[in-house]
């Protein structure tokens, strides 16, 4: 099966993925594809697994300690009040894992409900434009604890 997260990682093995902020022991950090609270990011691993019940031992081990490395670079580079660390697969049956700051200035509708209230296909896009700074400020976070 291929999938998003498939075409995602491939494009970052060949240097065509926009996104990557910096490859990791397991896989590569990415920037979310949309943007609505700054900061948002991916880690796919490398290979792609189904799901995180595919990895074993140290490879298991290894991508949930780079989850959090970068959900650490975020919140250090944002600001942010915490960080909401979600793995689902629901929709990409591939193992992904999301790092989404959360922020005190969030809409108050919004800042205690989980970042699926929000909407997603009015949100702000990734571009290297507009995001292209912040992605850079996560990479040079990262480079310190991910050498």
């Amino acid at each position: 099966m291929t999938t998003l997260i498939h075409k995602r990682v491939d494009a970052a093995r060949h240097g065509d993925n926009p996104t990557v902020i910096a490859p990791m022991k397991s896989g590569w950090a990415v920037m979310g594809d949309v943007q609505f609270l700054a900061g948002y990011c991916l880690l796919l691993p490398d290979p792609v697994v189904p799901s995180l019940n595919g990895l074993t031992g140290d490879a298991r081990t290894q991508f949930l300690a780079d989850f959090v490395t970068l959900g650490d670079a975020v919140l250090a580079v944002t600001g942010a009040t915490r960080i909401n660390y979600e793995i689902l697969g629901n929709l990409e049956p591939a193992l992904h894992a999301h790092v989404f700051p959360r922020f005190a200035d969030e809409a108050e509708e919004l800042r205690t409900k989980p970042v699926w209230f929000y909407d997603w296909d009015t949100a702000p896009k990734f571009s290297d434009q507009d995001h292209g700074a912040l992605k850079e400020e996560i990479a040079a976070a990262l480079a310190t604890t991910n050498p």
